[in-house]
């Protein structure tokens, strides 16, 4: 039997796309804050996952999986960081996973982008 073909996404509307209805909505709206946050981020694909680059370097990114959303923070000191307002959701080494009808806080957001810009040099 031949092996499944790997599909390529080629940026941020192929990638969501792709999703159920509430997952894209839950995604466009993580996008906005993120954008609303680093205005300078341009987007992109890193990991076969919808991403945000600055200068140069990928800092953050989100997707969606059958079960849940995830921001991926791309950074386990971040989370650690923010532990405490972190921990009703689903947290691993650099990943936050959500469910769609119940969406990340917009102040929270802007903190973890703001923290990985810190951390990224800025």
């Amino acid at each position: 039997m031949p092996a499944k073909a790997k599909t390529t996404v080629k940026g941020h509307e192929d990638y969501l796309a792709a999703l159920s209805d509430d997952k894209r909505a839950a995604l466009e709206k993580l996008g906005a804050m993120i954008r609303a946050a680093a205005p300078g981020a341009e987007e992109c694909i890193s990991y076969q996952l919808a991403a945000f680059r600055l200068n140069g370097k990928a800092f953050v990114a989100m997707g969606a999986t059958a079960k849940h959303c995830a921001f991926y923070l791309m950074s386990t000191s971040v989370i650690d960081a923010f532990g405490s307002e972190l921990a009703t959701y689903d947290t691993s080494k650099g990943t936050i996973r959500f469910q769609s009808d119940k969406p990340l806080p917009a102040a929270l957001v802007k903190k973890l982008v703001k923290a990985r810009i810190a951390e990224n040099g800025g």
